[in-house]
């Protein structure tokens, strides 16, 4: 059994799509429409057929209240791993993103970062250093 996909909920899909391709560096790998529903993924650069993050559209009132309440609870709605977390927040703050946590050992070897995707949701970058 393996993780093929999974989801945040946004805001505004369109501004999603352009956050995490244009800014984040994912790829775009679905794009389908059918009454009124948008599937919408996205997945690492160098893993075209690896896991997928669905860019889900907020529209329903539960996945409403679970990211706001989620958000202002400062729980990041997905965590990402990245080679350097400083260098990745480096590259990412020179871009306009919003850090509500700077680069931070957490525990032991594990050093974590956490910006604010424009859509409604906080995202954690970590790295684990051998």
């Amino acid at each position: 059994m393996k993780i093929i996909l999974t989801r945040v909920f946004v805001d505004d899909q369109d501004r999603a799509l352009n956050f995490y391709t244009g800014t984040l560096g994912f790829v775009k790998k679905n794009d389908v429409s059918a009454e009124g529903y948008r599937w919408l993924t996205v997945v690492a650069p160098g893993d075209p057929n690896g896991t997928e993050l669905l860019l889900e559209l907020n529209d329903n009132p539960v996945a409403q209240a679970y990211q706001k309440g989620i958000f202002e609870q400062g729980i990041p709605a997905a965590s990402f791993g990245v080679e350097d977390t400083h260098t990745e927040y480096e590259r990412l703050k020179a871009q306009g993103v919003k850090f509500t946590m700077e680069p931070t050992e957490v525990v032991d070897r594990v050093i974590i970062a956490v910006f604010d995707d424009t859509c409604g949701n906080l995202i954690q970058i970590q790295t684990l250093q051998k």
